[in-house]
């Protein structure tokens, strides 16, 4: 019994000291635990801490980045204008809104030709519902409680009965409340409503910054806004800033904005809206609502653009000029616009890019800036093709380099005969590009599809020839999108029939349509060698600064090789010498005026026009293009200009406008006059 008593004692003794032995590990575990937590870690849980219970308010949206040409020269701005706003508190009555607007209508000069008779209406309504109720019969409101009627219907019941007699009794006073009660409650409640903000005098700031007290919600403010150095020059191109649009509002939260922002609408502005914005001031929010600014404001990068402003604002200058001078001319009823690009070769770089319009005027005709549409307003471009469509025929191996053909009509049973502008006789390759021979271009046609042709019977062509052509084609940048760096770009139009007859039309640049800047990288890869870049606007990237001048550099565009074409580096120079000879002994010549060694290519297209509006094509005219570079050897440039609809030729007369010439004369001789 004693040593079973014993036994069980030692039992409960060691159980007790691993009971301790326990109890002493929790404890040191516990103390490494709080040591680690107060000593090694403090700061850790500080910080997290802090960023649980403190809060981080931003301010008003930052300046955004400037915008320069190439040479430097500031484009555009930020300038700071000072604003008057309201910021609507809680639990303020409607009655409280009127009398706040009457006091700040005292002291605040308003244009009320904005006030919209509703808005009168409403006003009125509010401030003598009694009124509104007299207006409303008995039997309204029986429908309104039968629900026969709505209560939106009973207010617009209210607001239609409502006299020209009844709002006379408003003075100048009465006016500037209503539109100023307007203003602070169009919108989200939330929402800063911004009661002045143009012609704010320093008075007026004056005092509104002083007597913050004294007006419930009313603030000043100095913000931002886009100060444009050139005028309308480039102006579309550049874009425009806007507040956040219901469409991309969700694109614009999940990337950290407010819905209060002005961001980049269109164009420059939202291609580079990632460089250009701004980073906001931060301030600590303490518990008594109080705030402390933890970091200021930073302005967005600024840019370069590749354009230069000067030779940009002589291009528009010249084109409206020779758009005027050509409405003095015979057969243009339905010429209005030509476009111009001017790119660097072997950079993609645009030095210039223009599209102009006329408008009629009390005054005459005057040009507006249409160039956005130099990236989405095709045409049949005519004989400027000619260049890709001899590769096709070299590649293919149906044309031989200073092979020789007959330059005559080609009659295609059912079909008017298909001719050159004039008959030339016998030509090469070299001559059949100086004269713009469509006959030559139609045999190689023939041969690419593997038509069996004879003179007024009916041919057949490979589909595949299509494909063939527009393969080659696409090379140029012809039928693609071109990848320039500016939101909205279109393909043109690509026929979708492969009769015969279009697969000729096609070779010489009347079946598919191109834009602007698709005939421009075109000419643009033919004097690159074949090598096809990407057209870009942006140049170089720079880091903000507060002095003056532009900050350190952050990047710079590379040019961006997009393919290069196959074929034969002997076809292309081939294709080089046949544009040589155009602009020297062909139909070119003089076309680029004083432009040393220049290589270019006409052309003239049949196109149609709706004229009444119907969505239907109905009226046929004669549009110019003309695509070219210099020096032949080292190109500097390289330009572009179409000319859509320049040619009425219903008029029976035969007179034809020589404009897209003289506009690409008179752009190549300002070009090269101040480059020498």
């Amino acid at each position: 019994m004693v040593n079973s008593m014993k036994r069980y004692k030692k039992v409960i003794e060691n159980r007790i000291l691993v009971l301790e032995i326990l109890v002493a590990c929790f404890f040191v575990i516990l103390f490494y635990s709080l040591y680690h937590i107060i000593y090694l870690r403090s700061a850790y849980y500080e910080k997290n801490l802090k960023n649980l219970t403190e809060v981080i308010v931003e301010g008003e949206s930052a300046p955004r980045g400037r915008i320069y040409d190439r040479n430097y020269k500031l484009l555009v701005d930020n300038v700071a204008i000072p604003v008057i706003y309201y910021q609507k508190e809680k639990k303020i009555t409607a009655k409280e809104e009127i009398a706040l607007a009457y006091e700040i209508g005292k002291h605040l000069s308003l244009d009320t030709s904005k006030l919209h008779i509703r808005n009168l209406k409403e006003f009125y309504l509010i401030q003598y519902p009694e009124k509104g109720t007299e207006k409303i019969t008995e039997e309204e409101y029986q429908k309104l409680k039968r629900r026969e009627l709505s209560s939106k219907e009973i207010e617009e019941l209210k607001i239609s009965r409502i006299t020209e007699e009844e709002l006379s009794i408003y003075q100048e006073e009465d006016l500037k409340a209503a539109y100023l009660y307007y203003l602070m409650n169009q919108g989200y409640s939330y929402q800063e409503k911004i009661l002045k903000n143009e012609g704010v005098t320093d008075e007026e700031y004056s005092y509104f910054s002083e007597n913050v007290s004294s007006f419930r919600g009313v603030d000043t403010k100095v913000t931002w806004q886009r100060k444009y150095l050139y005028g309308d020059t480039l102006r579309s191109v550049l874009g425009n800033i806007g507040p956040v649009t219901k469409e991309n509002k969700q694109k614009y939260l999940s990337l950290g904005y407010q819905l209060t922002d002005r961001v980049g609408t269109s164009n420059i502005e939202l291609q580079y809206e990632h460089l250009l914005k701004g980073t906001k001031a931060k301030y600590l929010k303490g518990t008594d609502s109080s705030l402390e600014k933890v970091s200021d404001a930073i302005r967005g990068n600024d840019i370069v653009l590749t354009i230069d402003i000067e030779l940009q604002q002589k291009v528009d200058e010249l084109i409206d000029q020779e758009l005027i001078r050509a409405k003095g001319e015979a057969n243009t009823k339905y010429f209005d616009k030509t476009y111009a690009v001017i790119q660097q070769p072997g950079t993609g770089e645009i030095l210039a890019i223009s599209g102009r319009k006329l408008v009629a005027t009390e005054n005459g005709y005057q040009g507006t800036d249409i160039t956005p549409y130099a990236l989405t307003d095709p045409m049949a471009p005519g004989s400027v093709v000619k260049g890709a469509s001899m590769l096709v025929g070299y590649n293919t191996g149906v044309l031989k380099i200073g092979e020789v053909m007959t330059d005559e009509c080609i009659k295609i049973k059912s079909i008017p005969a298909k001719c050159s502008s004039h008959q030339v006789g016998r030509l090469n390759d070299i001559i059949a590009l100086a004269e713009s021979s469509n006959v030559y271009q139609f045999k190689i046609a023939m041969r690419v599809g593997g038509a069996n042709y004879s003179y007024n019977a009916d041919i057949s062509i490979d589909p595949e020839a299509f494909t063939t052509y527009r393969n080659t084609f696409a090379q140029f940048g012809l039928g693609v999108k071109t990848g320039i760096d500016l939101p909205v770009e279109s393909l043109g139009y690509i026929g979708t029939s492969q009769k015969p007859e279009f697969l000729l039309n096609y070779a010489i640049g009347q079946y598919d349509t191109y834009t602007p800047i698709q005939l421009s990288q075109y000419i643009t890869t033919i004097a690159s060698s074949g090598n096809r870049y990407q057209p870009h606007l942006l140049k170089a990237v720079y880091e903000p600064t507060e002095v003056e001048g532009l900050g350190a550099l952050a990047y710079e565009v590379m040019p961006v090789l997009q393919n290069r074409v196959d074929t034969k580096e002997e076809y292309l120079k081939r294709v080089q010498e046949g544009f040589r000879a155009v602009m020297t002994i062909g139909l070119g010549k003089r076309v680029m005026g004083d432009a040393p060694d220049p290589a270019g290519k006409t052309g003239t297209s049949e196109s149609f026009l709706d004229t009444n509006g119907d969505g239907k094509i109905d009226t046929a005219t004669v549009s110019n293009a003309f695509v070219g570079y210099a020096p032949f050897d080292h190109p500097e440039m390289t330009i572009t200009v179409t000319s859509p609809d320049v040619e009425d030729p219903s008029t029976g007369i035969s007179f034809h406008s020589y404009v897209n010439r003289r506009i690409a004369r008179e752009i190549s001789n300002y070009y090269f006059s101040r480059n020498l």
